[in-house]
């Protein structure tokens, strides 16, 4: 069935999984490209590199950082709320309360969190998502009206406000340390050291800690929550169902985070010229916003592109990619491991920000296709099927 918008746009009913599946896939291609420009939270490159090729590392880096950096977490946080939704719709029609069966989930994430966090030093989100994930239990019978409110709540970020507001009163307020500073630290100098336990034991404990804190003090724990409660909201409202209503709410909302964008990235950059107790509070916040902002552009853009068969056709791989998310997801980390770190190949300090970004792609390529070959045999990925089985261990 062919739709048309006034804007002449056309509009080619898909099944709803599909572009999920794909936008999930995009989320995970930029995690994928930061992480390896980044060197997987490991920060040692050339010292030596052609002026020529320094100036193409730094827009490399700005481009990637500017474009993906705390959207693709976002989308992919967006996405987890819209899976919890489809999971509870899927057992309310069976009579059931998928809520219990959740959180015994939520435990089965933590193990895979831990098993993704052995070779990522920076420790993983999937913790924070098994931690936040608590939230979508309790709110799972709320209304619609009161889902949304909570979500606005926590995209606010009342604790950072709080922090502020506590400045004002009193001059000598001090911001919690969480000190994950000497913890970085720390992580980093023992996968330096190449030992290959010790990395594994750091990175599991230590690496861990300092990511669920720096979570905290950087505003993500809140709005990791607010995110969830959002893409819960989506899959309620079944804003993915591709109709001429559902285009038009998501072409506002392009067009609305669009011009919200420019001036919060302009708002954020004044404030972060203020004191570091103003940076790390209300900075913190304007930020979460401009990122926050773009995503939905992000978002809504793939979303309405998605609907033209020559956009489709060219990302269609990114459905593939999508579809074992989790087992892309947490491979990466491996891979990174294995090219960058001294307990592998160790090739950081010959790979700037180009060739790692490179090296990225060909990662997402072979992944891809592995995807391809795995999915011919497997209705699911290797680990979502194992996530699955442990879901629904003793029914």
């Amino acid at each position: 069935m062919i739709y048309y918008l006034n804007m002449g746009l056309k509009i080619q009913k898909t099944a709803r999984i599909e572009v999920v599946d794909a936008l999930r896939g995009f989320a995970v291609l930029a995690i994928l490209l930061v992480h390896s420009v980044e060197h997987f939270i490991f920060s040692v490159y050339p010292t030596d590199s052609p002026a020529w090729l320094n100036i193409l590392d730094s827009g490399v880096f700005n481009a990637t950082f500017s474009l993906f950096a705390g959207k693709a977490y976002a989308i992919f946080s967006l996405l987890f709320g819209f899976t919890f939704f489809i999971q509870c719709e899927n057992q309310r029609k069976q009579g059931t309360d998928f809520g219990y069966r959740f959180l015994w989930r939520l435990v089965g994430l933590a193990l895979l969190a831990t098993l993704n966090a052995a070779f990522f030093p920076g420790g993983d989100v999937l913790l924070l998502y098994a931690v936040m994930g608590l939230v979508l239990f309790m709110v799972r019978k709320w209304s619609d009206k009161a889902v949304l409110l909570a979500a606005i709540f926590f995209t606010l970020q009342p604790m950072e406000w709080f922090h502020y507001v506590m400045s004002l009163v009193n001059p000598t307020y001090q911001l919690p340390d969480y000190g994950v500073g000497p913890m970085y630290e720390q992580v980093g100098e023992i996968t330096k050291a190449g030992r290959f336990w010790d990395f594994i034991g750091c990175n599991i404990t230590l690496g861990q800690k300092a990511s669920f804190m720096w979570a905290v003090g950087a505003g993500r724990v809140l709005q990791t929550a607010g995110l969830f409660l959002i893409g819960l909201y989506i899959g309620r409202k079944q804003l993915f169902v591709v109709s001429v209503r559902n285009l038009r709410f998501w072409m506002k909302t392009l067009i609305v985070s669009a011009i919200a964008f420019a001036p919060l990235f302009s708002l954020r950059n004044l404030i972060m010229e203020g004191t570091p107790l103003v940076q790390q509070t209300v900075g913190t916040i304007f930020d979460m916003w401009q990122k926050l902002s773009f995503t939905f552009v992000l978002v809504s853009s793939f979303v309405l592109l998605y609907q033209q068969d020559s956009f489709r056709c060219r990302v269609s791989n990114l459905r593939f990619y999508g579809r074992m998310s989790l087992t892309n997801y947490v491979s990466q980390s491996f891979i990174g491991a294995l090219i960058y770190f001294p307990i592998g190949l160790y090739l950081a300090p010959y790979c700037g920000y180009t060739v790692s970004l490179l090296i990225g792609v060909a990662t997402f390529l072979c992944q891809v296709q592995f995807c391809k070959w795995w999915l011919k045999h497997h209705k699911q990925g290797p680990l979502e099927g194992l996530w699955h089985k442990w879901t629904w261990l003793g029914k």
